[in-house]
């Protein structure tokens, strides 16, 4: 099969609780949709891995992470200014999520699939030596450092349409010109994290690699799809060997926490769009992340639209 998924209860162990935007409720709404919709029997279901110590230094600090192997062992405490609290039990769940990430990553650089789907990962604002925003490692920082320590690959293309923006990747690799970045999220002037503005374009010798498009509260599918003949045409040009695909689902209509108002209809363009990108320039290799997303039924409508638009994607 094309596709890799990974689906377990190691990978849903990486929610805050009842009561917290980041809830138990995420996983099981995906899941159930992607049994109704019978997309289970149509890839290859992977199991949760987790990351070494190691694996996690390669984009983070070695006291941060000993830090929240502390705070996990106590379960205690915040892990950032508020957002994001210790568990007992964190350092192995978000662990999990970095080595699921890193497994499919070596699946896909192996060719045993051209494309996978990690659900509970994405979390882009994590900082190299700090969570942030409900993110405790990132993920997607360690997939970027993995692909270039492990594997070789400098040109690498990372697309974000979570509402947010994803400022734990922007900020790492600003002054890197060969991490190409497309990011569209709600404007920082009415969402955390308050950044992504459309003249943060890379710095120094990396200036004009990303592209932040700031989106006004109430954007819609019609508004993104008339920004994203000029976004996939700097991807194109970027010529990238690797694309990771962050497809948070609380730029949906009506999530509590933000205020876009795209369809599911969105996340399956871009995911189409991408792969075809992939299918193209990349021999196939699409990475995507599950992201954001505090409304069940949109997490479980956008991100099955990814899984089909993945099983879907090739060269046209």
């Amino acid at each position: 099969m094309e596709t890799c998924l990974y689906l377990g209860e190691a990978l849903a162990a990486y929610q805050f609780g009842e009561g917290h935007p980041f809830g138990p409720l995420r996983y099981g709404a995906f899941v159930d949709e992607l049994q109704r919709r019978g997309l289970q029997q149509r890839v290859c279901l992977q199991s949760p891995q987790q990351a070494s110590e190691a694996q996690l230094e390669w984009f983070h600090t070695h006291d941060y992470v000993m830090r929240v192997k502390r705070q996990s062992a106590s379960g205690e405490g915040l892990l950032d200014f508020g957002d994001t609290p210790a568990f007992k039990g964190v350092f192995e769940a978000a662990s999990t999520v970095v080595g699921s990430v890193l497994d499919a990553l070596q699946r896909i650089m192996d060719g045993e699939c051209r494309n996978a789907f990690v659900p509970v990962a994405g979390l882009h604002h994590a900082r190299r030596g700090a969570a942030a925003g409900f993110c405790v490692f990132n993920d997607c920082g360690v997939a970027i450092e993995a692909l270039r320590r492990e594997h070789g690959m400098h040109r690498i293309a990372y697309v974000d349409i979570d509402a947010h923006h994803g400022d734990g990747v922007y900020y790492a690799f600003a002054d890197d010109p060969e991490l190409f970045i497309v990011d569209f999220h709600e404007d920082g002037r009415y969402l955390y994290p308050g950044s992504g503005a459309a003249s943060e374009t890379g710095d120094g010798v990396a200036k004009g690699s990303k592209v932040n498009i700031p989106l006004p509260p109430g954007a819609d599918d019609r508004m993104v799809a008339e920004l994203w003949g000029a976004a996939e045409a700097f991807i194109r040009q970027a010529r990238p060997e690797f694309i990771i695909l962050q497809c948070g689902a609380d730029s949906l209509a009506d999530d509590p926490l933000t205020h876009l108002a795209y369809s599911a209809a969105t996340h399956r363009m871009v995911a189409e769009r991408v792969g075809r990108i992939a299918a193209q320039q990349c021999e196939g290799r699409l990475l995507a992340l599950g992201g954001g997303g505090y409304l069940p039924g949109n997490i479980a409508a956008a991100w099955c639209e990814v899984v089909e638009a993945l099983l879907g994607a090739k060269e046209r």
